[in-house]
């Protein structure tokens, strides 16, 4: 069986903001688990796993930046308890509505921790029947918290949905509020421009497209020579359609920017600016400009 780290440390920020950006939910815990469907004849497989809202996300290590399976949790019906097996590892069972999946960790306190962890996300409350330590009640109480909000959010975002689906087309202006990291208000030039002088924030921009409904990506790679090119990217209805020689329909921009990415194997990059470092929107700002598309 597999051995972990002894101590885990987090993942790099690059990859951290990556898992952000293509999960889109808040990460709540994280560590090393061991998991197995019952009635599995396989092994348990050891994966950097990551619970984020009320899905549970598996990872092939803790520097991948894609996971290779994930789980929604929001059905759980119960957590089993925890057990120690012949190694020593932590284990229990989530039981689901329409499936089961065993779990272990490295030890009695960290199993104990992720099953208080997927009850207070799952049930809404902090549960009271465990011997947790201050520090972790605290954290508990917190992710609580935070997950109250999301919900909220995802109802008022639902409720905005329903009035949208009313109208005959959709606001364009509505799109604009949750958009990738990597959108930047540029024109094709200073997408360019952006691309050329800042590559370590990445090499892949999505900007406004030639008028107020569609998008465009920008993109900078380097093979023998540096090269830019542009796609558009097209609404229609609830989807986007990216233009390439065989059109490519998903659901939001952040599947345009996952094609992209994924169909590259990581080579394009979201061109993320660090907080604070947008001083190419403002001085495009004072100049009044609007601006240009694909």
């Amino acid at each position: 069986m597999e051995e972990p780290e002894e101590i885990p440390k987090p993942a790099p920020r690059r990859i951290f903001h990556e898992r952000q950006r293509v999960t889109r939910l808040p990460l709540y815990l994280e560590g090393h688990l061991w998991i197995r469907h019952p009635g599995c004849q396989q092994e348990f497989t050891v994966c950097w796993t990551e619970l984020r809202g009320t899905t549970l996300f598996f990872y092939n290590d803790k520097k991948a930046a894609t996971y290779s399976q994930k789980l929604d949790i929001a059905s759980l019906i119960s957590v089993t308890n925890i057990h120690l097996d012949e190694n020593g590892l932590a284990q229990f069972i989530l039981m689901l509505s329409n499936e089961e999946l065993e779990m272990k960790a490295e030890e009695s306190e960290l199993g104990k921790e992720w099953k208080g962890f997927i009850l207070t996300v799952t049930k809404m409350s902090v549960p009271l029947d465990e011997s947790f330590s201050p520090s972790q009640l605290m954290r508990m109480h917190e992710v609580l918290e935070k997950e109250k909000k999301r919900r909220m959010m995802l109802n008022d975002c639902s409720s905005t949905s329903l009035e949208e689906d009313s109208s005959p087309s959709r606001n364009y202006s509505s799109i604009l509020t949750a958009m990738p990291a990597c959108f930047h208000a540029v024109s094709r030039q200073e997408a360019i421009e952006m691309l050329e002088k800042n590559s370590s924030y990445g090499n892949l921009i999505l900007r406004p497209g030639s008028n107020n409904k569609n998008f465009a990506v920008t993109i900078r790679q380097v093979l023998d020579v540096p090269f830019i090119k542009h796609y558009r990217v097209m609404t229609k209805g609830k989807s986007f359609i990216i233009q390439l020689e065989r059109q490519v329909t998903v659901a939001n921009l952040h599947d345009v920017i996952h094609y992209f990415v994924t169909q590259t194997r990581g080579n394009l990059k979201p061109f993320v600016m660090p907080a604070g470092d947008n001083a190419l929107q403002r001085i495009q700002c004072l100049k009044g400009e609007s601006p240009a598309g694909g």
